[in-house]
């Protein structure tokens, strides 16, 4: 997958930690300890997020295809 960069909404969640959520991708989010876990973490459902979505592409018959606007 290429390198690309993403907008995270990073939340303190009470005492248990941070939540970081993508804003491009609705449900796509992760938790962790710190900031730097939640960060971190987040990188994995991004990947996964996306495998998601272009095994749908794949299913559908669909071509993922970019846009620059």
């Amino acid at each position: 997958m290429e390198s690309r960069e993403y907008r995270m909404f990073l939340e303190r969640q009470g005492r248990e930690g941070f939540v970081a959520k993508v804003a491009k991708f609705p449900g796509c989010l992760s938790e962790g300890k710190t900031e730097d876990d939640a960060l971190k973490n987040v990188q994995d459902a991004i990947r996964l997020y996306m495998e998601d979505v272009e095994a749908e592409a794949r299913s559908k018959k669909a071509r993922l295809v970019q846009v620059t606007v």
